[in-house]
């Protein structure tokens, strides 16, 4: 990570962003992208907290706790800054996502306890135990009279004569006098040490008691904090997990405390790795660049060659695209126009840009950049960017073989930019439909480049003219313009005309595609409309054929009644009703359907599975139905004929209102009920009836049984006395 970092400038920037956390981490936060992501911005648009205390790592002292060990006073300390920083973000963050990790966090009430133990400065109250109080007493007043004792030997007139000056020192943690050479005639004590000046710093004799006493004390107050850090250390075992789990959280907190406040102390904004490999960025700057002049590139390709003049910003722009994904990776800042960029996701980048050579690994150039490349073949979904690709061998053969690596690795998901100067390499690879050319622009009046880009061309180098800018003599650069002559010239306008040729076919190709997509969606919206028409139309047949069976069946009770007359009117109305029906509009005989065909039945659209004689096995939304071929109907093309002239028929309905079952075994009973009740829904039949009889009663069991738990039923029953009694079941739909 540091070596990448490197490669791309970035240095400075993640200095920058470690000076916010409250103790070193690595950058990469574990976990869902997304909700790191929702809580940063929910943070953002929050008042300012106070910043977290800064704390050692605590991994140690967790792995001394799992082991039953005692920690020190300041390990102590550091969780207890920990969990009195969480208990402050309970309180400030009590709403939304925020509010609802914090209410998570539950805080034994022994471990809080603890905390009120300590001073902000992490010693031990005294209100904690009363000896604490009665030592800091007795040490006050030692330090008090040892003070006093100094200051009376520095104001007796024959010592005043020895000191090198009026000061009390502190060397070695004791209180001393800087004394001259001869002291000891007017003064008893112990050298401690010397100056560099030759003088003496001399404890009195008569602090000596004075410093014992105070020793004890410290002693006795070692001992004490001792036995608390013992008995806390017992209580934190007991808790190890929590303490793991708070301490964990805290980091958690730190990382997203750190990078909303450099984005706040640098005005940047931040950008959530898309699922996609799109990277399109908006007024982006480098954050190794003072005054940068912002990037807006749409890199949706999978490579992206940028050629042009020298100096002119390809290597700056390369070293931004990755940084970018870099920096959204990890949720870090950035100066960018968030709101209308994106950046995809990817599992690892690389950044090929150094020159591998040197003399401790005994490679040369162009070793070193195939061995980089080697170890791409093995990676995929990786962002790969590759500076001065041609560097360290023969243009020519390079080429070739840099374009079937690039292609080899387009095959393999991978995301590439380029920077060359190998207008060979360029045109090879320009009409590829997953390469995007960019060209550093060179301004002919200023003799400057503009550090813009120009997309869908191959620029030039404009070597002579950098060489003219940075110093070289006028007379040298027209001598090498000379050898260079005008065929090269004239080639690479010809390379460059080639390449716009191929890319204005490719854009009429493209526009003409287009063209026969909205063509075939016409011809599809139409098919769409006569499907439609045909619905309506069969809907209106159903309904003729259900009042033509209703007439029929008042005809047939007429005709049981005793009146005649009434017989004969409604038997004369249902005939009259029956010619109606048949006077349709013939519908064209479509082809035959076979194993595979879209169909549509009903309003559901599906495959034909599978053929039988007269019924077909369909798949509709994931349901296997099997019903008449002569209810299906073809969706989208037709299947082309070889037989001319157009066959017309008349379609003869196969619904009806009542089905027999006398005869049939249970199963067969069952399987011949559950078409017969498909086909009378899609006829829009809202009662039917079922003749089973009565016999050993096995058949009408099965059909009820079958019944209950049929989906689309309004009830069912048995027929009335005049339509079958018992021996019939009478269903509404």
């Amino acid at each position: 990570m540091e070596k990448l970092f490197s490669k791309l400038d970035l240095v400075d920037y993640a200095t920058g962003f470690k000076h916010f956390l409250a103790r070193e981490k690595p950058l990469y936060m574990e976990g869902d992208a997304n909700l790191h992501y929702k809580l940063i911005h929910e943070l953002l648009t929050r008042d300012r907290l106070k910043p977290l205390p800064e704390v050692p790592s605590l991994d140690v002292a967790l792995m001394h706790l799992s082991k039953m060990g005692m920690l020190r006073l300041n390990e102590i300390f550091a969780f207890v800054q920990i969990i009195n920083y969480m208990l402050y973000l309970k309180n400030m963050l009590n709403d939304q996502s925020l509010g609802e990790w914090m209410e998570r966090i539950l805080i034994p009430a022994e471990i809080t306890q603890i905390c009120n133990y300590f001073d902000e400065k992490g010693e031990l109250k005294s209100s904690v135990d009363e000896q604490f109080a009665n030592i800091a007493q007795s040490l006050k007043m030692v330090k008090d009279e040892m003070n006093s004792t100094l200051r009376r030997l520095i104001s007796t007139e024959k010592v005043a004569l020895y000191l090198a000056d009026k000061q009390i020192h502190y060397i070695n943690n004791q209180e001393a006098l800087l004394m001259r050479g001869g002291f000891n005639h007017v003064l008893k004590g112990n050298v401690i040490g010397r100056s560099s000046s030759g003088f003496f710093y001399v404890v009195p004799e008569a602090l000596a008691k004075l410093v014992s006493r105070e020793s004890e004390l410290l002693d006795r107050k070692e001992e004490l904090v001792y036995k608390y850090a013992k008995q806390i250390s017992s209580v934190f075992t007991k808790q190890l997990k929590f303490l793991g789990f708070v301490n964990k959280e805290f980091d958690r907190f730190d990382a997203y405390y750190a990078r909303v406040a450099y984005a706040r102390e640098k005005d940047m904004e931040f950008v959530l790795p898309s699922k996609s490999n799109i990277i399109k960025l908006e007024n982006f700057a480098h954050p190794a660049l003072a005054n940068p002049k912002p990037i807006t590139i749409d890199f949706s390709k999978q490579v992206l060659m940028i050629t042009g003049v020298n100096a002119g910003g390809k290597t700056m722009l390369l070293k931004s695209i990755l940084s970018a994904a870099i920096l959204s990776k990890y949720l870090l800042p950035m100066r960018i126009d968030a709101k209308y960029s994106s950046i995809g996701s990817f599992k690892e980048v690389f950044a090929i840009l150094d020159d591998p050579q040197n003399v401790k690994n005994d490679i040369s150039t162009f070793a070193g950049r195939m061995s980089e490349f080697s170890k791409l073949f093995g990676k995929k979904v990786a962002l790969i960017g590759v500076d001065e690709i041609e560097l360290g061998t023969d243009a020519d053969e390079a080429a070739n073989l840099f374009k079937v690596m690039i292609e080899k690795l387009i095959d393999k998901e991978m995301k590439i930019v380029i920077t060359t100067h190998h207008k060979r390499l360029a045109s090879l690879l320009a009409t590829h439909p997953e390469v995007e050319l960019l060209a550093a622009i060179y301004d002919e009046k200023s003799e400057r480049p503009t550090y813009g880009f120009l997309k869908g061309t191959i620029g030039k180098s404009y070597a002579f003219e950098t060489a003219l800018r940075y110093g070289i003599p006028q007379s040298l650069v027209a001598e090498a313009r000379v050898l260079y002559g005008e065929d090269k010239e004239k080639l690479n306008e010809l390379i460059q005309k080639n390449i716009d040729l191929e890319l204005e076919m490719r854009k009429t190709s493209q526009e003409l595609d287009a063209r026969l997509r909205e063509v075939e969606k016409l011809k599809e919206s139409l098919r769409d409309e006569k499907d439609r028409v045909r619905e309506e139309f069969d809907h209106a047949y159903s309904k003729m054929s259900k009042e033509f069976n209703q007439a029929i069946g008042e005809a047939k009770k007429a005709i049981k009644s005793s009146d005649t007359k009434e017989s004969h009117r409604l038997l004369n109305k249902a005939n009259q009703l029956h010619q109606e029906t048949k006077r349709v509009i013939p519908d064209q005989k479509s082809e035959p359907l076979h194993v595979g065909d879209k169909i549509k039945y009903g309003s559901s659209k599906g495959v034909i599975k599978g053929i039988k004689k007269e019924e077909a096995m369909i798949e509709c939304d994931g349901i296997s139905l099997r019903v008449p071929l002569a209810k299906l109907k073809r969706t989208g093309n037709q299947p082309k004929v070889h037989k001319s002239g157009v066959v017309i028929s008349k379609e003869t309905p196969s619904s009806s209102m009542i089905l027999d079952l006398h005869g049939l075994r249970a199963d067969e009973a069952v399987e011949r009920l559950d078409k017969f009740l498909s086909d009378a829904l899609m006829s829009g039949f809202d009662e039917v009836l079922v003749y089973h009889g009565i016999g050993t009663g096995k058949l009408a069991y099965a059909v009820r049984t079958f019944l209950s738990t049929y989906p689309s039923l309004v009830s069912y029953g048995d027929a009335p006395i005049n339509m079958g009694g018992y021996g019939a079941t009478l269903i509404k739909l």
